[in-house]
């Protein structure tokens, strides 16, 4: 597949992770969510795994899950805390926000990476990247507004903190996957696997203080869309890191590209939940989508 169909692939589906996620969090409890989610995709690695040591040749190079010494468990292990309190975060602002305006914030993770570099690292952007930054934070403005009309403001809402506290988080991690990916020589799947059953086996014990009511909870019911989005982010991550091994690929582009799934998250709010102001937030929408490629390509 070329390069940039598996980008686009993956925008898709990394789209339908963020509907799902709504449907699978909306009225609902969180915490079982989250480890019966990522207990799918562990057991999807560990599945892997075992067919991988017992017959070493069956599983394509691109699935080949690497041996690891304890420091490299170590490292993967930070990973998957960094991940665990961004999908926290953004799991219980999911629920309850509208999936209209929390896929737009979510997709802004560059612009945020990129102002952290400003603030710490006294990093020098290009004219194009204070461009994107700046179209960035006017749309959330447009967002603001649309909210404010739906009984959520920005500045007030605990929601719009723990999203963004999540989507910190995710930057983070996306700056880890570098050096993981890069300088630590993991490959995709290793990270991928790891992170997955260590994911698991840190949200058990929430589970666990869930199940046995350790503090005041929300009921839980089951419903497809759970294995559903462990099987979406899966994929998309899968394609997504495929289109990056593509010697072609220009990785800003890559990163632009995907966050097109801001926009099949926009249709399925309006589609499946029925959010409202959708005129309003389609303009905040584009701007950010605009904002976040002037970002990435700057």
């Amino acid at each position: 597949m070329h390069w940039i169909a598996a980008t686009l692939v993956s925008a898709f589906l990394l789209g339908c992770y963020e509907v799902l996620t709504k449907h699978a969090v909306r009225d609902n409890a969180v915490l079982p969510i989250l480890f019966l989610s990522n207990l799918c995709s562990a057991a999807i690695w560990l599945a892997l795994i075992a067919t991988q040591r017992l017959d070493p040749g069956a599983l394509a190079p691109a699935l080949t899950v690497a041996p690891l010494s304890l420091h490299q468990h170590g490292l993967l292990l930070v990973k998957s805390i960094i991940v665990a309190s961004a999908w926290t975060c953004t799991y219980f602002a999911v629920k309850h926000l509208p999936v209209t305006i929390s896929s737009p914030i979510r997709a802004t993770g560059p612009v945020w990476t990129l102002i952290g570099g400003l603030a710490i690292l006294a990093e020098r952007p290009s004219f194009i990247q204070i461009l994107g930054i700046g179209t960035a934070l006017a749309s959330f403005v447009g967002l603001s507004s649309a909210g404010r009309n739906e009984g959520i403001v920005f500045l007030r809402s605990r929601w719009i903190g723990w999203l963004m506290a999540g989507t910190l988080c995710n930057g983070i991690s996306a700056l880890y996957d570098k050096f993981l990916l890069g300088s630590a020589g993991f490959n995709a799947a290793t990270v991928q696997a790891w992170f997955s059953i260590y994911l698991a086996l840190l949200f058990l014990p929430l589970a666990a203080g869930w199940q046995f009511r350790w503090w005041p909870r929300n009921d839980f019911h089951w419903r497809w869309s759970i294995p559903l989005l462990s099987l979406s982010l899966l994929a998309a991550d899968f394609v997504y890191f495929d289109a990056l091994r593509n010697p072609e690929a220009l990785v800003s582009i890559v990163a632009s590209l995907r966050r097109a799934s801001m926009l099949v998250g926009f249709a399925g709010g309006l589609l499946f939940f029925g959010e409202s102001n959708s005129r309003r937030k389609m303009a905040a929408v584009a701007g950010v989508l605009l904002g976040v490629v002037l970002t990435v390509i700057g």
